[in-house]
């Protein structure tokens, strides 16, 4: 017998169990289904982002700041230590303690709104009489009118090389490694390769990062890429650009990757692990989809519309597993939003406003458009930058590494885009977005107070520097 409700949700990962949340908070009666199980089998609501993702990510990055901290700069704040240690395996095991609290934290939230969980793959049975059947594992039939699909994305593999977790690592073999590896290959550079090269890079391993578009972090701005590569080899992470992969083997218990360089030069590099981050693709194997007719794109996406519509009526597509950035925040967002549209309300998500952060050593943060892409629409513009090394707190800090750029229309001063690279990035982008959100100028942020000393008083700086007037540079 089945049960039926308003609202299905199909995955728990943030954009999935937000959504949930949001339409049990507007009166409606929401199921949530979630296959993800922790290691000892148990339930596991979060998704990639939880689970093997953002949170386990960051926990490992603080572990290995704090590292490298009272191995390089402790000294510079009179502190000494003797005989410094690294416990890879108790590291991963915070982590996962991490992990499991916001497991446990979501499902908390479940039943405080009163959401219905069902462990276990959702699938599509069949629509009839204005509604969806939905299994659960085959054994459990929901049905409803509304669902709302949160499936996110899995890693892509590179052909011929799948992942064993062992040798050849997603992400998920990257963040439990129960050792440091004395030399780790990385297969991509963007946010997933350089953040767990980061982490592993600072407890002691060589790192080397293949590449293979000829330009370093080519969604960022051009001016903070540059900035962020020198920063990057200035810490002894090698990174190769417009490298060509050829093959992948595991041989003697090591890695062995043959490639080539820009100019084609053929090498080879032998590693004792190799992440590879090449990217993720839509997870929407196992849906059914073609037993209800919904639509597909070419890489198995789902096809909707600019309010996340499939070609369905009542059926919704979210986060990963749509277009656009495949961030948490961004799935966070598109789910509220289709909560609320359910409901019969309006809402309003604008993708050019997601801000994109990395949480490496220095971190970096935007939002908008970079100058690159304001001379490629031939938009004017004009630009402010501010140092962190004229920034008190920073000083105080001993991370002075990084800028903040602000670019504003040029006749109307409108903040077209705002990047940070520097400490706590990640935080001070905040101020942008909302500044960016209600379409403020540079000279709205110079004329407000910031308090001092404060590393947010290098936005403010910035948006001073648009008008040729910064006064701490």
């Amino acid at each position: 017998m089945s049960q039926s409700f308003d609202v299905i949700v199909i995955g728990a990962g943030p954009g999935g169990y937000i959504a949930a949340i949001r339409a049990a908070q507007l009166g409606l009666k929401v199921a949530c289904i979630d296959e993800w199980k922790n290691a000892e089998g148990q339930p596991a609501p979060g998704g990639t982002c939880t689970n093997v993702g953002c949170i386990p990510s960051k926990a490992l990055l603080q572990s290995s700041e704090y590292f490298e901290h009272a191995a390089l700069h402790f000294a510079e704040h009179g502190i000494a230590l003797d005989n410094l240690e690294i416990d890879a395996a108790r590291m991963v095991e915070r982590k996962a303690a991490i992990v499991r609290q916001t497991n446990e934290g979501i499902l908390f939230l479940f039943k405080k709104n009163k959401v219905a969980f069902f462990p276990g793959r959702g699938a599509f049975v069949k629509a009839a009489g204005g509604a969806y059947e939905i299994s659960v594992d085959g054994t459990e039939t929901l049905t409803a009118p509304n669902i709302i699909i949160a499936t996110g994305s899995r890693p892509r593999a590179l052909p011929g090389a799948p992942f064993d977790e062992e040798y050849i690592l997603s992400n998920e073999g990257a963040l439990n490694m129960q050792e440091v590896p004395e030399t780790l290959g990385i297969i991509g550079s963007g946010v997933i390769g350089l953040e767990l090269g980061s982490v592993w890079r600072r407890l002691g391993a060589q790192v080397d990062i293949l590449e293979g578009l000829p330009v370093f972090l080519g969604a960022a701005d051009e001016q903070i890429a540059k900035e962020a590569k020198k920063a990057f080899e200035k810490q002894e992470l090698n990174i190769v650009l417009g490298a060509k992969v050829g093959s992948v083997e595991v041989q003697d218990g090591a890695v062995r990757v043959a490639y080539e360089d820009a100019a084609g030069e053929a090498h080879s590099l032998v590693v004792d692990k190799l992440i590879v981050s090449i990217g993720r693709v839509p997870n929407t194997e196992g849906l059914n989809a073609d037993a209800v007719g919904l639509a597909l794109g070419e890489r198995g996406d789902i096809v909707v519309d600019a309010e996340c519509r499939t070609n369905l009526p009542g059926v919704w597509a979210i986060g990963d597993v749509v277009r656009g950035p495949m961030l948490a925040h961004k799935a966070e967002e598109e789910g509220v939003a289709v909560a609320e549209r359910i409901a019969g309300r309006h809402a309003h998500v604008d993708l050019a406003l997601i801000p994109s952060v990395i949480y490496t050593s220095p971190e970096i943060a935007w939002v908008g458009k970079t100058e690159q892409q304001l001379k490629a629409e031939n938009i004017p513009y004009r630009a402010g930058t501010f140092p962190f090394m004229a920034n008190g707190r920073a000083r105080a800090m001993g991370d002075t590494t990084g800028l903040v750029k602000i670019l504003a229309h040029e006749k109307t001063d409108e903040i077209l885009g705002v990047h940070i690279i520097g400490a706590m990035a990640g935080e001070l982008i905040a101020e942008a977005c909302t500044a960016m959100a209600f379409r403020a100028s540079s000279e709205d942020i110079a004329l407000i107070c910031h308090a001092h000393p404060s590393l947010s008083e290098s936005l403010r700086e910035a948006a001073l520097a648009v008008d040729g007037r910064a006064l701490n540079f």
